[in-house]
């Protein structure tokens, strides 16, 4: 699809009057998808789709556009010359955009994935030989994502990945299931079975009677995935340079003084190398390996788009509009995962915690509940599940005065959203040992 995409982009070039800009994005992915329930197949499919969003430029005026692609080249030809006509049309009725900014220096790029991933059946047959005699329900998505982008300066760059997503629970009854997932882009059958072993040990202790304990603070290990929902949140404007300087960010206490801070055992980046997502954006800026976000548990650097770089004379770091990390890699910790219980002695082991927002923004506060396999410790031992509970805690406490420990072993973590195609945002955490978390009821 690159050199089609290519091709397109020329055909765009040729079609432009001489006073008009163009910048183009090109989205696109080859899916497979499989559905699970009780341990069966449900429902299998496959998607191959492609879009071209379109923005035609004159002076500070822009206007955009997006069609889905047949992958005829004189269908999808005559589809772009209405398409420019319609934006064409637009342009004169459209107020100038003050905070309009896009690359002029051409930096062509070109990072094509490999390929390894095994044909669907084998993994299937895989899936279904681990699973047999379960309630396991979920999705296996696997296939190939590509990103192209272009510009009527002559900028080209493509992107193409292949991956991998089994997102999944073992259910015991009513609401007591083990959530899990395995990631990545080389699929092992031994990391399958390891993870649905660990998931079939906490399915057991699932089946014990529910300890209820009483609101107020307690010992806690959050696993990477109930890690992850925590730091999904923070991404919400964490990150940001505009949520900085218009006061939104949740961090807004590391910037006022004294300064709050995380433990220095905490460096968290926004690592673009090994994620999934590309390296260019939608303007055409080019992103740095890696933006270093939190650096030894101070805050380091702001993701900073095009527009927030016009807007505050700053540099852009191509950063997204959202200016949100989509390649989340905090770095790991030297406590052995083996020896996690142990150290926990008493308290609450977390797998999956959902429903967070923030119970006041500006004290980096948040709330949440536990969700799926969440577990009582006593003395270094797994006991009984515990029932749903709501905690309320800053990420002052969380990640700073009362963090004790990151894990040596670090997840990598896929979002499994699927809305309009699957999502290219990854995360590679490690498991968080905490001294006191609060929990409100």
């Amino acid at each position: 699809m690159q050199d089609y995409f290519y091709t397109l982009a020329d055909f765009i070039s040729s079609k432009l009057l001489k006073d008009e800009i163009y910048l183009c994005e090109f989205s696109g992915e080859q899916s497979d998808f499989i559905r699970f329930n009780h341990g069966q197949v449900r429902q299998p499919g496959s998607v191959e789709q492609y879009y071209l969003e379109l923005d035609l430029i004159r002076g500070n005026r822009h206007a955009i556009g997006k069609l889905t692609l047949s992958s005829q080249l004189s269908l999808d030809q005559d589809r772009i010359v209405i398409l420019l006509a319609n934006l064409r049309d637009q342009l004169p009725h459209i107020p100038a955009d003050p905070y309009l900014l896009y690359a002029t220096e051409v930096q062509s790029t070109q990072s094509v994935g490999r390929n390894d991933l095994p044909e669907t059946p084998m993994v299937l047959a895989d899936i279904i030989n681990t699973v047999q005699h379960t309630d396991f329900v979920g999705f296996y998505a696997s296939g190939g994502t590509f990103t192209g982008f272009a510009n009527s300066f002559g900028q080209r760059n493509w992107h193409s990945r292949y991956s991998f997503n089994l997102d999944w629970s073992l259910y015991y009854e009513k609401d007591k299931a083990v959530k899990s997932a395995y990631a990545g882009f080389n699929w092992e059958q031994v990391q399958l079975q390891n993870k649905f072993s660990n998931a079939l040990t906490q399915l057991e202790v699932l089946k014990y009677q529910p300890r209820v304990i009483q609101p107020g603070q307690y010992r806690v290990y959050l696993a990477p995935t109930a890690l992850y929902e925590i730091l999904q949140l923070l991404c919400w404007d964490g990150f940001g340079l505009k949520a900085q300087r218009t006061k939104e960010t949740p961090l807004l206490r590391m910037f006022a003084e004294p300064k709050k801070t995380f433990q220095a055992s905490v460096t968290l980046r926004e690592n673009t190398t090994e994620g999934l997502s590309p390296i260019f954006q939608n303007q055409g800026f080019i992103k740095p390996n890696q933006v270093t976000l939190i650096q030894q548990g101070t805050y380091h650097s702001a993701l900073v788009s095009p527009r927030s770089a016009k807007e505050y004379g700053i540099t852009t770091n191509g950063a997204n509009d959202g200016e949100s990390p989509t390649s989340l890699d905090l770095a790991a910790g030297d406590f052995p995962q083996l020896n996690i219980v142990e150290a926990l002695n008493t308290g609450i082991y977390i797998n999956n915690l959902w429903y967070l927002n923030y119970s006041d923004r500006a004290a980096g506060r948040m709330t949440g509940m536990t969700r799926f396999a969440t577990f009582w410790v006593e003395q270094g031992e797994i006991i009984a599940p515990l029932n749903v509970m709501r905690f309320d805690e800053t990420v002052y406490h969380l990640l700073g005065s009362q963090l004790i420990a990151l894990t040596a072993e670090r997840e990598f973590i896929i979002k499994t959203d699927t809305y309009e195609k699957r999502s290219d945002h990854s995360a590679r955490l490690p498991g968080a040992l905490i001294a006191a978390v609060s929990f409100t009821l």
